[in-house]
């Protein structure tokens, strides 16, 4: 059973930042595609931001750059840094992987979830 584990969700007013980190199993950061999806109430979950093994990132254009995906190699953690956050980035944060590294773009089909962690930002 692979074990994504997401932390570092919170409440901040817009503007403000957050930094969303995700435990994963070696094999991940090592070889195959992660990333971060969100799902507000209502809606569908979509893809943030992905990242291979080779470090080929992929971020939603909609975003305008306030969103960094990285990963530490030695922690075995995926990070996802939010910037000057508005309400409408207000959603559940869900940590994702797949074995295959190829086609790592942001709406990739995850094989595995995290429980996800919750972010809300109030104007």
């Amino acid at each position: 059973q692979v074990r994504l584990v997401e932390s570092g969700g919170g409440s901040v007013q817009a503007g403000g930042s957050l930094r969303l980190s995700c435990l994963v199993p070696g094999f991940y950061i090592h070889s195959g595609c992660m990333g971060w999806f969100r799902q507000a109430p209502g809606n569908k979950r979509l893809g943030v931001a992905a990242i291979n093994y080779y470090g080929d990132i992929n971020y939603d254009r909609s975003l305008d750059g306030r969103f960094t995906i990285s990963k530490d190699i030695a922690k075995n953690t995926l990070y996802l840094e939010m910037f000057n956050l508005k309400p409408e980035d207000t959603a559940m944060y869900y940590c994702a992987a797949r074995d295959e590294w190829r086609g790592c773009v942001t709406q990739f089909d995850p094989d595995y979830w995290g429980q996800g962690t919750q972010v809300t930002v109030s104007s």
